[in-house]
C-alpha cells in the first residue's frame, strides 16, 4: 500500500475520491462510501481542485511522451477542471501501463509514483 506525501490513507483510496468527485459526488457522499472523515475527504477534494488545472498539465505531457499515439489517447474536455484533472491522470496511467507492459499495477500508484507521492504536496506541481 502506497500512500501520498502528509496523507495518511493510501493513494488508490485518495484517487477512488478524486474519480468520485470527477464523476459529480459530494465530499459527504464520498466520505459515506470510503469510510472517512468528511472533513478529511474536503480536504483532498480542496487540495486537488485548487491545483486541477497544473496536475492536468502535468499528467497529459507525460501522457503524451508515454503514448504510441498521442491523438488517440488524449482526453477530451471532460466538464470540469477536477474531471478533466483526473481524466488525464487516469490517461496517463493506461499510457503507462500500456508503454512498460505492467497491466496489473493500479492507477494510482501509477499517479502516486510520477508525483512521487506529491499530488496533494504543498509546491506541486512546482512551477
Amino acid at each position: 500500500m502506497l500512500s501520498l506525501v502528509r496523507r495518511a490513507d493510501a493513494a488508490e483510496v485518495v484517487g477512488i475520491g478524486l474519480e468520485l468527485a470527477a464523476g459529480g459526488w459530494g465530499s459527504r457522499r464520498i466520505a459515506d462510501f470510503l469510510g472517512r472523515p468528511v472533513t478529511t475527504v474536503r480536504g483532498w477534494l480542496r487540495c486537488f481542485s485548487g491545483r486541477a488545472g497544473q496536475a492536468a498539465a502535468v499528467f497529459t505531457s507525460l501522457l503524451v511522451a508515454l503514448a504510441d499515439d498521442p491523438a488517440a489517447v488524449l482526453p477530451a474536455p471532460a466538464g470540469s477542471a477536477v474531471a478533466d484533472a483526473v481524466c488525464a491522470v487516469v490517461g496517463f496511467a493506461f499510457a503507462a501501463r500500456a508503454r512498460l507492459g505492467m497491466l496489473k499495477v493500479p492507477t494510482w500508484l501509477w499517479v502516486s509514483a510520477a508525483c512521487h507521492g506529491r499530488l496533494l504536496s504543498p509546491g506541486w506541481p512546482p512551477a
